[in-house]
Parts: C-alpha cells; structure tokens; sequence
C-alpha cells in the first residue's frame, strides 16, 4: 500500500510539473507567515491582496490583444459522460467539468457565447466534420487520420493511456505480458485512439468493442475481458467509483496532446488558439489542472449521470426532442425497400418469422414521429439502388454508404452512423497481418458482395482479377470458410456477425481500410428528405439514436446468421 501511495503521489507531482512546464505559467510564492514582523500584522494581511492583484494584471495583460467575437454563439458539442472533462451532477443537475470551465473561460475572453449540445461520442468527429457543430470538447486526442476530417486547435494536455484491471489480476504485470498471453482479451470503445493502441498491442482478434467505456468496465468486472485500455484520467475515474476491484496497472503505453475539434476551414481556430495561449500565460490552464487532474477532482462515476447515453424517453430528454418542430406527413404509407438478410441492420427471425434489426426499429420510430406509415418490401441489393432511383420505392433501408457516385442516381439522408471496413479472414492466417501484406502476395483472392463499397474497396486494393464476387456476404463466407478465398471485405458491424456465428474460425483481421457514413436513400426530388432528416437530429437530441446504437452496435446484440431465415424463405 505504502508503495502504491508513493507511486501515485509522484506521478501526480510529475504531472503537475509537466503542466506547469507546457504552459509556462508558475505559482505565485507567498512568503511565509513566521518573517512577517509580529508587531506588524498589516503586510500579512495584505498579501492575499496583492497575490489576487499580480494575477488579475497578468490576465488582463495576457488577453488585451485576443479578438472580440461580438457575441456570437458557439455550439460545443460535448458527451457529458467523461470525467473529468464533463459530466451531469446527479446532486444538482448542473453541468460542470473541465471542457466547461475552459470554453466558459475562452468565451469569456473572446466574447462568444458557448451553447453546448449533448452528442454520443461515436458520431461526435463525423458531426462536427459535417458542419453540425461549431466544435467539440471530449478530451479528444489530436491524430494526423483525424485531421483529415476536422481541424485541431492548439493541443491543451498530454495524456498517457493505461491498462484498467481487475484488483487482483496476478497474469500480468504490464501491456508486454498482457499481449503475451493469447488468452487474454481487451476491451476498448470503438472510435478511439485508446481502441488503436489495444489492436496494435494484441490484434484485432483479441480486442472486444464497446460503444462507450461504461459496457467496457462492466465487461471486465464481470470477467469478459482482461483488461480495458482508456486514458489514464478517465481510468482514475472509475477507480475512485470501484477502489476494492479495479486498479491502473504498469506503464502508460502511449500519450499524445489533447484538443478541441472544429468543422475544416473554421474561423475558430485562431480566436481559440489565442485564447488557449493567454491562459497558459497567466496561469489559468495551470489551475483548471489542479481542479481536474490531480488528487482534488473526487467525482466519480456514481455521482454522475448517463448524458448522452442515457435511454430515450428520459424527461429532460423529452423536453429538448419536443423542441424539435417535426412535420406531419398525415398517415402517408411510405415504401421500404430492404433486404432482409444483413446483420444487424434487417432480417427476419427463424424462430419467430418476425422482421427485426436497426433499420425496422429506425424507420418505426421515425414513422411515429412523422405520422407516417413504413411499408417494408424484402429487395435484393443488387438491383435495390436502381430500382429506389427510378422510383419503385419511396426509400430503402440497407446500410448504405454515401457515396458521390450513388448520390448520382439516388438522394441520400444524413448520415447515421460511420461504419469501417475490415478484413475477415480464417482464425489461424499467418501469410499476411492486414491489408498490405495481403495486397503484397499476389496469389491471394479477396471475396466481397456486387454493388457494395466494400467490392469497390477490394478492387483498388488488390485489382479486379483477384476479386471474387458473390450475389451476398453470406455466399463470399463460406467461400472463405472452404478456402476458395483468402479473406473477405465488409464492414466492420456485418463482419462482427460473422465472427460472432464462427468465433472458432474466423477473425476481424488488421485495420480498417475505409470509413464512410450510412444514410437512407430516396428517388432524387423525394420530399421525403428533408422529413426524414428533421425526425434523424430529433432522434439524436433525445438519446434514440443512442439506445439503438446500443441495442445493435454492441455486445448486446447476440443474433446470428444462423438464427435468420435466408432473403426470400
């Protein structure tokens, strides 16, 4: 116990020096009371004074020549469920943590107004990429990939990345004897950098995704898994919630500097950037550190609320989705087409017979929401794009990628979700450890389904002659299965359906290749576009979009291809 006392007590001085030393601020020395003359009580009492004094001049030199937003509103995203960056206290229902302090303060001094939304971290990048917010506050790691979405502002801290573990855990010390182990998996949340380390220390294989850290951390207190890598401020977090069974175990394994996200091209950038600057300067960076990153930050996890994950229906949640002026499309029968056989999007129960899946429960929703009625046709997807853009349907609902040339033949609602493309191969493949490798022997075929991005993918990875085409995954799997080719290309949710029916065979194998955004698609003109895309950001404001996020994109969802009936049965 001694021992661990002592080590966390120099990681946190540590980390403080290292804070100080970026921001290049210090700490005001206050002489000490006993050389102050006794009889001359005064100049004690003052000195509290003068240090308040020092510290407003040094702000007010250090943001004289920051510019002036005149007002403006500026729209944060922000999760709400990340200590210590933000949070909802269930004592007072208030939002507090550090991305709040920090944006009121950068406000305060740009003049702006900071309006915060609270947005799932799944689709928080994509969002803020596409122009939905003005910037995003979740202790965001800066990476070159994610620059090619969004663009970063000055970086703000350096985290290091832990391993969290069970209390006990006796077979390993550290992330190298972890990985030595191939017994032993990691869970991470998808999306994150935190995620990447975990592939890169043991391989995809062995690294289990959950939608947010909260599945993760009830995965390995229940023994799912064996270790879960996150950042090592929200790993403290949710030891203080569970001191007698989890701990931060060896070495940080990476680090990398934090930032604030906006859409490319902002004229934030700079203003902030600015604003970040003077406030190392006189010392206010320094002090939001001593709140939130050392031993004074107490919160835990039970004292906060679920923010944008909790359940849809929730009553303040109610509340802001009422806000949401939806229009009413009078009982309007509406035509769907979809296929009914790609996990976990549509498919219909053998035990049952009923329709299930991500899109059935979506265009339900919406529905209600609209006023409208969805009327489901089982389509192939081969001919499903072409048969929606000449008009046989009103929508279709089938996972599909935006695509610039699709947008063409089709219209296409927001986005939903970003999805990444990987390879499925047999569990024991030692020729190649991801894409390259496999592009490199030119011997190796590749199967994938026609008409897919997942095809398209395939062909410019290997060339056409080694692409293996099938009228459906289910079809290029078993190709796979049998050995007829050396690897299949799929998006990631499809793949983990496969592997979930074959966990002895097949593996997600390397890294994702492509990301693109799903949407719905419509006849071009469709005036159900816009419709449709007001119900989609009323059910991202309330939490729905969440709930079924994870209802169908986690671990919770447990359907298999071999508890579907084949399209058409």
């Amino acid at each position: 116990m001694y021992t661990k006392k002592m080590f966390f007590l120099i990681a946190t001085l540590l980390t403080l020096a290292l804070v100080a030393a970026q921001c290049g601020g210090t700490e005001p020395t206050v002489s000490p009371q006993e050389e102050a003359p006794k009889e001359e009580p005064a100049p004690e009492k003052e000195e509290p004074a003068k240090e308040e004094s020092a510290k407003e001049e040094a702000k007010e030199e250090s943001s004289g020549d920051l510019p002036d937003l005149a007002g403006r509103e500026v729209t944060i995203a922000i999760e709400n469920a990340y200590l210590p960056f933000n949070y909802i206290s269930l004592d007072t229902g208030e939002p507090s943590g550090w991305d709040y302090d920090a944006w009121d303060e950068i406000c305060n001094r740009l003049n702006c107004v900071p309006v915060y939304q609270e947005v799932a971290w799944d689709g928080m990048i994509a969002a803020v990429g596409q122009g939905q917010y003005d910037a995003a506050a979740d202790g965001i790691t800066i990476t070159d990939e994610r620059a090619q979405v969004v663009d970063f502002s000055d970086g703000y801290i350096t985290i290091d990345q832990r391993l969290l573990t069970r209390k006990d855990e006796d077979r390993f010390d550290g992330p190298e004897s972890l990985a030595a182990d191939e017994g032993l998996l990691i869970g991470s949340q998808v999306g994150t950098t935190n995620y990447v380390t975990a592939e890169e220390l043991v391989g995809p294989g062995r690294v289990v995704s959950f939608n947010d850290f909260g599945l993760a951390v009830q995965a390995l207190l229940a023994g799912d898994v064996d270790a879960v890598i996150m950042d090592e401020t929200a790993g403290q977090g949710y030891v203080g919630v569970n001191a007698e069974d989890l701990q931060l175990l060896g070495s940080s394994m990476e680090s990398g500097e934090l930032g604030f996200i906006y859409p490319q091209g902002s004229d934030l950038v700079e203003p902030v950037n600015a604003a970040l600057a003077s406030m190392k300067a006189d010392g206010t960076l320094d002090a939001l550190a001593k709140e939130y990153f050392s031993d004074n930050f107490t919160v835990t996890y039970d004292d906060i609320g679920e923010g944008a994950y909790a359940e849809a229906g929730d009553e303040a949640a109610g509340e802001e989705a009422e806000a949401i002026d939806l229009p009413d499309l009078a009982g309007r029968e509406i035509t769907i087409a979809i296929e009914n056989a790609y996990l976990p999007f549509n498919y219909i129960s053998l035990e049952t017979g009923e329709p299930g899946g991500w899109d059935y429960d979506a265009w339900d929703e919406i529905c209600v929401r609209l006023n409208c009625v969805p009327v489901y046709q089982e389509v192939a997807w081969d001919g499903m794009i072409a048969a929606v853009g000449q008009g046989q349907y009103d929508a279709a609902a089938d996972g599909i990628t935006i695509t610039d040339e699709r947008a063409q033949v089709v219209d296409f609602s927001d986005g939903y979700i970003t999805i990444d493309q990987r390879l499925l191969t047999r569990k024991g493949e030692d020729r190649f450890d991801g894409p390259e490798g496999l592009a490199a022997d030119e011997n190796l075929l590749i199967g994938s389904q026609v008409g897919t991005t997942n095809y398209v993918t395939a062909e410019e990875l290997v060339g056409p002659d080694r692409v293996v085409s099938f009228n459906d995954f289910g079809l290029a799997v078993q190709a796979l299965l049998a050995g007829d080719v050396d690897a299949v290309i799929m998006d990631e949710t499809a793949g983990q359906g496969y592997v979930g029916v074959n966990a002895k065979e097949l593996e997600l194998l390397g890294d994702s290749m492509e990301s693109g955004e799903l949407g719905f698609i419509y006849p071009q003109g469709s005036d159900l576009v816009e419709p449709v895309n007001a119900a989609l950001t009323s059910m991202k404001a309330d939490g729905a979009l969440d709930a079924l996020a994870k209802e169908y994109f986690s671990d919770n969802f447990t359907v298999t291809y071999d508890d579907i009936a084949p399209t058409g049965e």
